[in-house]
């Protein structure tokens, strides 16, 4: 069965099971990530696998595939993700992967695929397509090993987390992936009374889906905060990468706040450090870090993005809208959900009031959520363009890092490609609902008009 190239996305491999994965075709995929290690000088990888019905077989034909290149793999068992890029700390290896549909619907899965410490992505995920394409493998007898790194994940949080003397009690909701049967032992290490909501691992995710994002999925969550009285609620995606948060009156708190809460009490131990987050944010989080003393820097979706830069700047906290936090501070630059939870209660353990206090004082803005319109991948980048050199021949001051995101005098507009679908994504924010509907409708005057001339300069 060939390879759909369309399995190959900006920041990972995902696609359909039993359509674009079977074992034939993960297997090849093992192989063509064998031969992209071994033609860069890497031969000891760990394996890990979430809990979907597919991940455990595909783990298997992965492996497979990796060893028959001369690939030494360490298996690491049902993890989550962020147990598998602590991995590559623990044992000595020098590459990983891990099979996981992350937040995707069940029929979904995915393989997240790390070169040294550095994830895979772009144009290295294209030559990955390349080699499964061309064949011609590297050839060996790679060895297949097991280890258990749960341990010393727990040992290594537990040793650098600073929780105080308040005695917190918190929702923790799973959605039946990997996350609870790690979260919920090193949560009652550190004294923290931790009820379990979906904390059984079910790759059929019977009670709701795995994506803190969506505000439905949050909906058991809000309840049982608010009716045990809990201080906190906390969500993790399938494989534990991404955070929900839920206050104690049951409100949610988007990521982009999440990350604000962070960045604050990290700019108290550490005046002046870089945060990076996303132009989908809002603007109240990066004006906020600079009013803290910290140096905000906008970049680029995408959480091997973020990641890269955060790496090339040393920066010490970084995160997106979508729940990715990535401590680099005391932590290791890779996005863990489970650990920044810690890093959220430790701040909570200190704070006098209520987990909504943490955010009082704000500015009130109004804002959209992810607006997303068609648009087909042969025009979508051109009419970013086209939008851009609109806002900015009007005078407008206009981000350009990932799309165009254009300053008013009252808000913003967000129009950008989708890296992984035939989509534009925008988003807005005003300082009142007026000024929201204006600016949207603006916007969307330029992106109709840009699409009309894509569309004409295409035929």
């Amino acid at each position: 069965m060939p390879l759909n190239p369309l399995i190959f996305r900006e920041y990972d491999v995902r696609g359909i099971v039993g359509t674009d994965l079977t074992g034939e075709t993960v297997e090849t995929l093992g192989r063509a990530f064998g031969t992209f290690l071994r033609r860069r000088g890497r031969d000891r990888a760990t394996l890990g696998h979430d809990c979907r019905t597919s991940s455990a077989p595909f783990g298997d034909a992965l492996a497979r595939g990796m060893t028959s290149c001369g690939v030494d793999v360490t298996h690491v068992g049902t993890v989550p993700t962020p147990l598998v890029y602590w991995s590559m700390f623990a044992l000595d290896v020098d590459s990983a992967a891990m099979v996981t549909g992350s937040h995707n619907p069940k029929e979904f899965n995915g393989f997240k695929l790390c070169l040294g410490r550095t994830s895979v992505h772009g144009e290295d995920v294209q030559e990955l397509r390349r080699i499964a394409v061309a064949g011609g493998f590297e050839r060996g007898a790679g060895r297949l090993g097991r280890a258990d790194v749960v341990p010393s994940y727990l040992d290594r949080v537990a040793g650098d987390a600073r929780i105080g003397a308040r005695r917190l009690r918190v929702v923790v909701d799973a959605g039946n992936g990997t996350g609870g049967v790690v979260a919920l032992p090193l949560l009652a290490r550190l004294g923290i009374d931790a009820i379990p909501l979906y904390c059984d691992m079910d790759g059929e995710f019977p009670n709701h889906h795995p994506d803190p994002t969506v505000p439905e999925n949050l909906a058991a969550l809000r309840r049982e905060v608010v009716e045990r009285g809990a201080d906190l609620g906390i969500a993790f995606d399938g494989d534990a990468d991404r955070l929900g948060v839920v206050t104690e009156r049951g409100d949610v708190v988007h990521g982009d706040m999440v990350l604000l809460v962070l960045a604050r009490a990290l700019l108290r131990e550490v005046p002046g450090a870089e945060i990076v987050s996303e132009v989908k944010c809002s603007q109240v989080l990066f004006d906020e870090i600079a009013k803290a003393g910290g140096r905000p820097l906008m970049w680029r979706v995408g959480h091997s993005l973020i990641k890269a830069k955060m790496a090339e700047d040393d920066a010490a906290l970084g995160g997106e809208m979508s729940g990715h936090i990535f401590f680099r501070h005391r932590w290791y630059g890779f996005d863990d959900a489970i650990y920044s939870a810690v890093r959220l209660l430790e701040v909570l353990s200190a704070h006098d009031g209520p987990a909504s206090s943490l955010l009082a004082g704000l500015p009130q803005t109004w804002v959209t959520p992810e607006i997303r319109v068609d648009c087909p991948d042969e025009l979508k980048w051109d009419v970013v363009a086209i939008v851009r050199e609109a806002l900015k021949a009007r005078g407008l001051d206009v981000v350009e890092v990932d799309g165009a995101r254009a300053k008013f005098t009252d808000g913003w507009g967000l129009v950008r490609a989708s890296n992984t679908q035939p989509v534009l994504v925008s988003r807005f924010e005003a300082a009142s609902p007026e000024a929201l509907a204006r600016i949207r409708a603006d916007v969307f005057a330029e992106i109709d008009r840009a699409k009309s001339a894509a569309e004409g300069v295409k035929t």
